[in-house]
This record gives structure tokens, sequence and C-alpha cells, in this order.
């Protein structure tokens, strides 16, 4: 199901009833770009700790923003043995823009030609896309409201009101009291804005909201003046307003609350956005404790678990093929390959939600939601057979969980100098290939963009320097550290060995030059200031 700004209002009670029943939500977000263009020295890399890695990524964060979401709800079917069902929506979104609120957000060239490649509806997003705003921009609105500071300020919306205001003030001239036009196609902010400018320029006319379009009803001035002060207007609109500002934010927080378990892949990303549109700015330090909105909000708590962590890290125990992505991973876990595939949880789409029974739509963020969620049942139910055998014919989700305990709370990290940031604990020590150092000989002035290019037809490396003369290496792959050491051990003009801290810091050997001059002199001193025997 694809929601957009029109629908929203209308599904999102069946969207809470289904996120209040289920057992666990399928996550995953596009946006209109990844990796903001920072300078050399501010790209990530393998070598980045992960405070290190969230102040970059913060940076593409705020300049990007969300165009789609995709939740699938995953719960399990009563009466029915280890069978689920999956309600997978769409929601297109879009910044709220109201009064001085005005978002900016940059696009990608790479990013829109992935996303065109994979049949994205740019019209969906850009025209019908559903508002939203985070804690500290409801602040301002309520300021500028309680204030009375509030006014139309888009020259979009000015027009469109200026029309509207023609077209009711020539149907007054002609209408009898009691007398009705319907104002159809505004919704949201647009319906409040020309019910409050209507009602504020004409003293006989009475206005009210309705789906998709405002009523406009002729009255006499005593019968404006009644329903003035037997309606609680004024609260009403500047409830409306807030309501369709906050727009997804509403059900976000809803999804927060809810405490579901939450499941995507490689999601580090998804979780700093979700902060930053729905919740609170990113703050300027190194990666929150206990701040993202989806792990921690009010007091509460939300688990989550990365398939990045929890599928590719037993790939090697499980014995499955090397795969490089969630539709692959989600391939070989529904074939033959699976030796718990015929016993498995079976896994239904709901009716009305069943776009992807016969269609595969990757990088769709509800049909990726989708394989994340059935990804993590198939996962689960390996690593509970592996533990209990087959004596767990009809497990539950609770005993999924269990089974999933050891990657609850653990997100993966692309490039950087962990594998994985663990929101209940300590980081886990990097598994990545040692580093390098390479020492140059008889080439002055050589850059980290000249090293690199020399290695990229062999193997793809992250370059640091360390001296003038001096590289660190650092590749994620073991054979490719171990092929660089051997094709390089006889070079003319490159020296590749293993990096050691105590050998090759320039700390330390600044350090041992300033002990060996301070002990030089020392004995200098010694010796000089001995008396003549």
């Amino acid at each position: 199901m694809d929601v957009s700004a029109e629908d929203f209002e209308r599904v999102l009670p069946l969207l809470q009833e289904l996120v209040l029943k289920a057992d666990f939500v399928g996550l995953d977000i596009e946006f209109t770009g990844l990796r903001s263009n920072l300078s050399e020295a501010q790209q990530i890399s393998l070598f980045d700790l992960p405070a290190e890695w969230y102040l970059k990524t913060r940076t593409s964060v705020q300049q990007f923003t969300i165009c789609q979401i995709g939740l699938s709800v995953f719960s399990s079917v009563s009466g029915e043995s280890n069978k689920y069902v999956a309600h997978s929506c769409n929601f297109f979104l879009f910044p709220t823009t109201f009064g001085t609120l005005d978002s900016e957000f940059s696009f990608q060239a790479s990013s829109v030609q992935f996303l065109n490649h994979y049949g994205f509806d740019y019209n969906k997003f850009l025209k019908s896309g559903i508002p939203y705003i985070n804690e500290e921009e409801e602040k301002k609105i309520k300021r500028n409201i309680l204030s009375g500071n509030w006014r139309v300020r888009s020259s979009l919306d000015k027009d469109q009101i200026k029309v509207v205001i023609d077209k009711v003030t020539r149907w007054l001239h002609l209408a009898k009291e009691g007398d009705c036009l319907t104002l159809s196609g505004i919704t949201g902010f647009q319906a409040t804005e020309v019910q409050l400018v209507l009602q504020q320029a004409l003293p006989n006319v009475w206005l009210v909201l309705k789906d998709h379009e405002v009523m406009v009803k002729k009255v006499s001035q005593q019968q404006r003046w009644y329903l003035e002060n037997t309606c609680d207007q004024e609260s009403s609109w500047k409830e409306k307003i807030l309501l369709s500002a906050k727009g997804f934010s509403v059900f976000f927080q809803m999804l927060v609350k809810a405490q579901k378990p939450l499941v995507g892949h490689n999601m580090m990303v998804d979780l700093l956005h979700l902060h930053q549109k729905f919740f609170r700015p990113l703050p300027v330090i190194s990666v929150p404790d206990g701040e993202m909105g989806l792990q921690q909000e009010q007091g509460e708590r939300a688990e989550e678990s990365d398939l990045k962590v929890a599928a590719f890290g037993e790939e090697e125990e499980l014995n499955f093929p090397r795969v490089f992505s969630l539709s692959e991973v989600y391939e070989v876990l529904n074939s033959d390959l699976n030796p718990t595939n015929g016993s498995g949880p079976v896994i239904v789409h709901a009716s009305r939600f069943d776009k992807y029974v016969d269609t595969k739509c990757p990088h769709e963020a509800a049909y990726d939601a989708f394989l994340c969620g059935s990804v993590l049942l198939k996962v689960a139910h390996l690593l509970l057979q592996r533990v209990h055998g087959h004596a767990t014919l009809e497990p539950t989700f609770h005993q999924y969980l269990d089974a999933l305990a050891p990657y609850l709370n653990q997100v993966n990290l692309i490039r950087a100098g962990v594998p994985r940031v663990n929101f209940s604990g300590p980081d886990y020590p990097s598994i990545r290939p040692p580093i390098l150092i390479l020492s140059a000989r008889k080439w002055p002035g050589l850059s980290e963009p000249q090293v690199y290019r020399e290695f990229q037809n062999l193997c793809k490396f992250d370059v640091r320097r360390l001296t003038r003369s001096q590289f660190l290496l650092l590749t994620n792959k073991f054979k490719d550290a171990r092929s660089v050491l051997r094709e390089y051990r006889h070079h003319p003009d490159f020296q590749v060995s293993l990096y050691r801290y105590w050998k090759h810091s320039p700390n330390i050997n600044c350090l041992l030059q300033v002990c060996g001059i301070v002990t030089t002199w020392a004995l200098v001193a010694f010796v000089l200031g001995r008396p003549n025997s």
C-alpha cells in the first residue's frame, strides 16, 4: 500500500491498530542523498571510530531528507502455528512548510539516478508527500500561533487563497442566508488558512472543514456572533494546524510508544534520520548514548536489530554461500540451501497489502522492509534450531527474540573502525584486517590520492598520511592485505609492512628521540661535571 498526504489521515487509525497488535516492525528508508561532498580529510573511512563516523554522517543527515519510509508490520496469526501476516506500507514524505518554517535539503545526482532506475515515483514525493516536523519545529509553530504572528507567508498559498476569496466573494453577491458553497480539493494547512482568512475578511460567512473540502455557509451577523461564542473555534484551529503540521510525526510518536522490536538493514543512517526529522536535531557529540528516537524517548525503549549483524555475521557458521545484498540473503533463506526452509515460519501478505505477493520491487522502501522482517524470522528459526534441534517444532516469537538476544540493540556501521555500535553496552572490537604501513622511497611530495591510485587496480584501500613519506593503508578484506604484502615485497619504490604502533608511531618516535637527547646530555653533563683526579 502506498500512502500519500491525501490518504494519511484516513489510514492512520488502521495503522495504529496494526502496530499495537504487531510482534515486530520491519523498517527501510530512501533518501535524497547519502554522502555529502566533504573534503578528502572529512570522508568516512575505515580508520574512523564511532564518534568520528557519527560526526561525519551527521553532516549528510542534515543536508539530505527522507523521501520514502517503508514499514512492514508483522503479526503472528492467532490459532495457526508459526504463521505471520505482513502489512507493508510505503509513506511518501515531504518537509512541512508553514509560516517561517521552510526546510532546505539537497539532492545527490547518483541517489536520484539510483531511485529512478528502480522506478521511484518522485511526483508522489514532491506533490503528495506527508508533512512532518520534529520537536524543535513544533515548538516554533506553537510560539508563532500563541504570539499571533502566524500568517500566510508562502507566495503559492497566497495566490491560491486569492483565487478562493474571489470565488467566494462573487458567490456571496448572489447567495441567500443559509446557502452553502463547497470548495473542493483543499486539505491540510491550506484548508485552515482558507478558513481563517475568509472569516477574518467576510463578516457574514461561516466555514466548516471536511475531508478534502471546505464548506462555506452564508449567515447573518447575529448567527456569526452566536457561532463564534458557542464554538471553541480558536482552540480548534490551533489543534488542526498542529496536527496537520506534525503529519507523519504523529505516527512516529505512536510507533515509539508502542515499543515494538524494530528490524532494519544497515540501519544506523536510518536511525539518525529518524532522530533528526521526527525527534530532535542531532547533537554535536559522539554517537549518542540512549538518545536515539526509536531506542529511547521519555524513558521508553524499543529493541532494535540490524540484519547486517544478525544474518551476515552468521553466514560462515551456517555454511551459506557469501551474499552481498538483502535480496540475496532472502533468496538463500527461501531456497533448499536453508536446512529449515520446510519447517520455518510461514509468512503471508495481508489482503489490501498484497502488492509484493508476485512482484519484486527492490529498493522500494516497503518491499525492503518486508524482506528485513522475513529474513529476521528465518534467521531466528535457524538460530533456535541450532540450540534446541528439532525439539522446538512450534516456536513462539518470544523464543525467536531469545535466540536473537546476542544481536539486539546492535547496529552495523558501514566503513568504520569498528564493525557495529552496541547500544546496550561497550562496542565490539574491530575484526578488520591489520593496518599496513607504506614507506615511499625516492618519491617526494607523494599524496594520499596518488597512493590510492597506485593500489586501486589490485584492491581498494583507505589511505591516511602518517608522516611526509609514510602512509597507513586499511582494507576490509584480509585477502587484499595479504595480496599487497606479497606483491610489494620487493618493490623498488614502495615498502609495505604491518603497522606496529610502538615501532612506527611518530609520537613514540618523537618521545624516544627526546629521551635519547635528554639521556645524551645527562651523560655529557655527568662526564664533564666529574672532578679531576
